[in-house]
């Protein structure tokens, strides 16, 4: 075993009983920091622990690096696809039992697949926390892929797209549909819940591969949170997955966009909504870059609350609609991603209210932002915001989010002490940053319209 690094960012009170600390903020609040081990197993598996012994639960998370995003081109849906064959056993665990041995145990779980990862995750008591690892290695290390498993798992991931996509109204709008429109790059544009035809088509012998290739080791994370004592911890984690080989992985693929110089426009009809839908989307600055930091904000000021520039103008003045959704990675949240990202703001309106309207609109609030730095108090408030949007997604889920935010930083970039950076760099953005990054990223040119009609304007 190697240890790569070992951060303990502890600004204050370094016996402090949670293990976690506290260091001055902005606004005079407290600013969070979390008590962080990294290590890197002989076999590439990466481990972050962060301790805290206040309540005796721990979450668990194991991402591997496969999503959507990234899945070979003639395997579209195989991401998804994995993320249930993940749970129909194991060499020592049959069909459904993970689940059961979990919940037996008075935990919850989940998995999903993302963009750039598929997760499972558990929150438990403390005291099974070596029976959960035992398990998560013991499908890490044999999944259960057979013929039977295959066809049942393809049925219900088929079926799940016909229900959540082809037979709802507003099916994939917008998470689905704009990424097709606003991307020109195949691995950022294509249908992420599969084509129907690749999912169908997949055989014993592809599936196997993709597992053999993509659920190894040295392609995952493994992040524990809470009641533990990091020592023990990282035994357990090393007698469980430390015996299980690695394997050689593909190039990642290159997922870059280039600079949109012109708007791009899209849309459907839906004959199941009552109602027709817009969505705008822009491309948004690499992350963990100051524009980035910047863009967050941004986000904040324009998009989130009722506070927000597009509420206020589409709803409260124009009442073009009753309400405006989105935001940076609607499939996560800012952080937990790692190759190009959207910033799509949506909304539902009445048929007497054209897009021309609802653009023009989007127009004038977003005017202010690229003309002038914003003021002082609306930038504080943009902060405050979005630091309790930070700190809400780190106790996301009974404490998850920090599992979640460690595991993809150090999935994406080895550094899981980026957590306690975040906040600093937002409160670093100066007003004149949020004016150059609005002029460059929310320009029109830089924007994806997509129109949801209705089966009568169609």
């Amino acid at each position: 075993m190697k240890r790569v690094v070992a951060v303990v960012s502890l600004a204050l009170a370094a016996g402090c009983a949670t293990g976690r600390s506290s260091a001055p903020g902005a606004q005079g609040g407290a600013r969070f920091s979390a008590p962080i081990e990294y290590h890197t197993l002989s076999n590439g598996l990466r481990v972050v622990l962060s301790p805290d012994r206040s309540v005796p639960k721990v979450a668990i998370g194991v991402y591997y690096g496969i999503g959507f995003r990234v899945e070979p081109r003639d395997r579209t849906g195989f991401a998804h696809l994995f993320e249930h064959m993940m749970f129909q056993g194991s060499k020592n665990l049959g069909k459904m039992e993970f689940i059961k041995l979990v919940q037996a145990n008075g935990g919850v779980l989940n998995g999903s697949t993302r963009f750039d990862f598929t997760n499972y995750y558990q929150v438990v008591p403390s005291n099974v926390l070596d029976t959960i690892l035992w398990a998560e290695a013991d499908r890490m290390r044999g999944l259960a892929v057979t013929k039977e498993n295959l066809r049942n798992q393809q049925g219900v991931v088929i079926n799940e797209v016909k229900v959540n996509v082809l037979n709802r109204p507003y099916g994939g709008f917008p998470w689905l549909d704009v990424p097709q429109v606003a991307n020109v790059n195949w691995y950022n544009a294509h249908n992420f819940y599969g084509d129907l035809r690749d999912i169908e088509a997949a055989t014993l012998p592809d599936v196997q591969h993709f597992f053999d290739t993509y659920y190894a080791p040295n392609n995952a994370t493994v992040a524990v949170v809470g009641d533990f004592d990091p020592k023990e911890a990282l035994a357990l984690v090393e007698k469980r997955f430390g015996g299980i080989a690695p394997a050689a992985q593909p190039p990642r693929p290159d997922v870059a966009e280039p600079r949109q110089t012109e708007e791009r426009r899209g849309g459907k009809v839906d004959p199941l909504a009552e109602r027709p839908a817009l969505a705008v989307a822009w491309h948004v600055p690499p992350r963990r870059t100051p524009e980035f930091a910047a863009f967050v904000l941004l986000d904040q000021m324009v998009l989130q609350g009722h506070d927000s520039a597009l509420y206020r103008k589409l709803v409260q003045e124009k009442g073009l609609t009753g309400d405006v959704s989105g935001g940076i990675n609607l499939l996560g949240n800012p952080w937990n991603y790692q190759g190009p990202m959207l910033h799509i703001a949506y909304l539902f309106h009445d048929k007497d209210r054209t897009p021309a309207e609802v653009l023009q609109a989007v127009d004038e609030a977003l005017a202010p932002f690229l003309a002038k730095p914003v003021d002082a108090e609306t930038l504080a408030r943009a902060k405050v915001k979005a630091r309790s949007a930070l700190y809400d997604e780190m106790e996301g889920f009974y404490g998850f989010g920090l599992a979640d935010l460690l595991a993809t930083s150090a999935l994406f970039d080895a550094k899981p002490e980026q957590v306690n950076t975040h906040e600093a760099e937002l409160q670093a953005v100066t007003a004149e940053q949020v004016l150059e990054v609005a002029r460059e990223w929310l320009r029109a040119t830089n924007r994806t319209v997509y129109l949801v009609k209705t089966k009568d304007q169609g």
